[in-house]
């Protein structure tokens, strides 16, 4: 009896204290709440707030995620279990079709190579017409970076390419042995496989007209804690902008932290402070660069309408009107109120 009175009262207490961390405790006010992170070098902003402490400054909890996809972590968006996710316009037909999710702000430009073998017939994008390219998942953001790229010179990556998904860590040996003809690819396993000496490049969105001096990279959040905690939301924005600001400021210092936590897959420091300066992580972390983000998914929603991934007659402006949110005034008229 006493056996199972300790263990009912045990259960109590968990639920007890998991009802509490939602609803926010005296350490951390605003709650408690999940984010999904990668070995990408284009996350690590989710990173290094949460190394950094700075989520804590902002009086919420986060605990960080690995292992997601993205359709997991959009369902996860949607149903408030995630606060913000670094997404890209691959959102936007997810978002057409009702899914409740808000754009907030931007973090940075450039992380997404093109790559085919040395030995390759293909030498430009026009090339890839009718060829199989290797991506990280369907839908996610390689995929609709090549398909922008490719649907930009009259190819349709609905029907003349063919789309194949490997983790990220194995599209590099899907090209080599065979599997696809080229891959679209996250940094750093892009650079990695470009300073290998057996890849060529065909589309950089870091120096490609199509995508250079945008962001490729936005912060999305989810439209139900916007509507229920948009102050919850906006202290992890405040803490995602101070880790921009970081990595902007100390490229080195920051690849330094990543790489010794384990939070990027490599171990390179001098790969990764490149790459962190390359993404212009300097230009991003302020309230006026995250509202100029809305520009950004304005111009690449109008590419997904011509590539057909949205409709042709889809008001572009009132669908990025109704996207974005200002998240800093929302919180203050809430506090107002």
């Amino acid at each position: 009896m006493k056996k199972r009175f300790l263990k009912a009262a045990a259960v109590l207490a968990a639920l007890v204290l998991a009802a509490c961390s939602k609803k926010g405790t005296e350490q951390f006010p605003l709650g408690e709440y999940d984010i999904a992170y990668s070995g990408s070098a284009c996350g690590s902003p989710v990173s290094i707030a949460f190394l950094n402490g700075y989520y804590g400054e902002e009086g919420v909890k986060i605990n960080l995620v690995s292992g997601t996809t993205f359709e997991s972590d959009r369902n996860a968006l949607a149903a408030g279990k995630m606060p913000v996710i670094n997404g890209d316009f691959q959102f936007f037909p997810a978002v057409y079709n009702g899914i409740d999710v808000k754009l907030i702000g931007g973090l940075h430009e450039g992380c997404i190579k093109i790559l085919v073998l040395n030995e390759s017939d293909i030498y430009e994008v026009a090339d890839l017409k009718g060829k199989r390219i290797g991506v990280d998942e369907i839908g996610g953001t390689p995929m609709s970076v090549a398909s922008v790229a490719v649907g930009a010179i009259g190819i349709d990556p609905q029907t003349e390419i063919q789309w194949i998904p490997y983790p990220s860590d194995q599209e590099i040996q899907s090209i080599e042995k065979g599997e696809v003809d080229a891959i679209a690819v996250w940094d750093p396993f892009a650079t990695i496989a470009e300073r290998s000496g057996k890849f060529r490049t065909l589309v950089d969105i870091s120096k490609d007209p199509l995508f250079a001096g945008k962001n490729c990279c936005f912060v999305f959040a989810s439209g139900k804690l916007v509507k229920e905690n948009p102050a919850a939301v906006a202290a992890v924005l405040r803490a995602l902008n101070k880790a921009v600001e970081y990595e902007g400021t100390n490229p080195r210092e920051a690849a330094e932290l990543l790489v010794r936590e384990k939070k990027v897959a490599t171990g390179d420091v001098e790969l990764l402070a490149a790459l962190l300066g390359s993404f212009h992580y300097d230009k991003h972390y302020s309230r006026e660069a995250n509202n100029a983000a809305k520009e950004d998914a304005r111009y690449f929603a109008q590419w997904l309408t011509k590539i057909g991934y949205l409709p042709e007659d889809l008001n572009v402006d009132k669908f990025i009107d109704d996207l974005y949110v200002d998240i800093f005034a929302l919180e203050a008229q809430q506090k107002g109120k």
